[in-house]
């Protein structure tokens, strides 16, 4: 009774793996390899079949022994066939992921390139659009201040002639961000140089810059990416850390190039990445950005000792 009972339970299993294996053949693309596999799972549940039918005869049949041992066979070929063949469904599988991968490193960078070269044309137009006009309406003004005697008169001028200037500053600085000449015409070691020593003139936090890069150039699109993933950390701990202090090395090794950047600040709970919190820190950009040059973004922190970052990529 308890053989009754184990053979019906396995010809149901047998069956039911059989059934799911055929179902997941279309998938697989009718690859030899899983057909051969399937079809081992349903002469395992016809040899059970055979190995009932043989229980309730009681008498063993020479000719349906036979047959019970050569099934065993053909399964056991079947599977080992099957199973040296199907590296050819999980090499496909591994290159169509690598493909997948290709595919939207592609998109990424197709992203990026269009928004790079909007800012690039934006700051072009602002830059050569709207500085000429406010440099007319200087000279214009430049023009008037010896034609008016009012003092008040002249207060009115001269501070219209302030917020002009202070305009075309804001103008070039604007320009300058959406797409740095420094880093478009000597690279990116000398573009971190400079922008980390403008935020070092505000005084509002000190930035320590070390490379030993200086005059080397890299491709457009991993020096745009170290450059920007470098201004956003530099903002997010200006604006969140509460950071006395930045150490940023970019260095280039046999097989890599790295940028390193620590600060001193609060630091936070890496476990907020991903919520509505994480949102204002841009740091998923980042990470987009880095990935779709095939590098490596890895960001650590802890609660009051501050936080570090690490970008690799590929030279």
């Amino acid at each position: 009774m308890v053989r009754l009972i184990a053979l019906i339970i396995s010809i149901v299993l047998q069956i039911i793996a059989a059934a799911i294996a055929l179902r997941f053949m279309k998938l697989t693309k009718y690859r030899l390899s899983w057909i051969l596999l399937s079809l081992s799972f349903v002469f395992m549940a016809v040899r059970k079949i055979i190995q009932l039918f043989e229980f309730f005869r009681g008498t063993p049949s020479y000719t349906w022994q036979m047959i019970d041992e050569w099934m065993g066979v053909l399964i056991s070929f079947m599977i080992i066939v099957g199973v040296i063949l199907i590296r050819e469904l999980f090499y496909s599988l591994k290159k169509a992921e690598i493909d997948r991968n290709r595919t939207e490193r592609r998109v990424l960078n197709a992203i990026i390139n269009t928004e790079e070269n909007e800012k690039k044309r934006f700051a072009k137009d602002l830059h050569d659009g709207l500085g000429p006009l406010l440099s007319t309406v200087k000279m214009s003004l430049s023009a008037l201040t010896e034609r008016i005697k009012d003092p008040s008169g002249m207060v009115i001028l001269n501070n219209t002639s302030y917020l002009i200037n202070e305009s075309l500053n804001a103008i070039k600085d604007i320009s300058n961000n959406l797409s740095p000449h420094v880093l478009l015409n000597f690279g990116l070691s000398s573009a971190l140089g400079a922008f980390t020593t403008k935020i070092n003139q505000t005084k509002a936090i000190e930035i320590d810059f070390k490379t030993n890069m200086e005059n080397q150039r890299l491709d457009n699109d991993k020096e745009v990416v170290f450059y920007r993933a470098a201004c956003e950390l530099i903002a997010n701990s200006i604006s969140h850390s509460g950071a006395s202090k930045i150490e940023i090395e970019l260095n280039k090794h046999e097989k890599f190039i790295t940028l390193q950047f620590s600060d001193n600040g609060r630091g936070f709970d890496t476990s907020i990445l991903g919520r509505e919190e994480s949102k204002g820190m841009g740091l998923s950009n980042i990470e987009t950005r880095v990935r779709s040059i095939e590098g490596v973004f890895i960001l650590e922190s802890t609660p009051g000792k501050g936080t570090s970052a690490l970008i690799r990529v590929i030279d």
